[in-house]
């Protein structure tokens, strides 16, 4: 069975500082956080567990950035969502959840394309 291991890009990495320092006095920040830590533990245990973005509707930004040739999306309290993409780890036997954002309503419509 291959381990799936889990790595926040520098934006997630940003926005999962500003959630835990929020989180002591905001109870919306508090429940995104949680929200991040839960659906993390199910990406884990199922790499698959997003609902996956299609190929032509993935931002540019990312596959320029990082490289992605696929895009997952889980959806957290509200209307934030978390992005990922799955990649082969360094050994044969590990897949590497790298998490790209963290991010609200209005700035997935905006990387999306989407009108309001």
């Amino acid at each position: 069975m291959k381990t799936v291991k889990i790595i926040l890009s520098p934006e997630a990495k940003e926005v999962f500082i500003y959630l835990n320092r929020e989180a002591e006095t905001s109870k919306q920040e508090r429940s995104i956080l949680n929200a991040v830590k839960q659906k993390s533990e199910f990406i884990r245990a199922n790499p698959h567990y997003g609902n996956p973005i299609s190929k032509r509707l993935i931002p540019k930004e990312y596959i320029e950035k990082y490289g992605i040739t696929n895009l997952f999306r889980v959806e957290l309290p509200s209307f934030w969502r978390m992005l990922y993409t799955l990649t082969e780890g360094e050994t044969t036997i590990e897949i590497i959840a790298f998490v790209l954002d963290v991010i609200d309503h209005n700035e997935y419509n905006k990387k999306f394309g989407y009108k309001r």
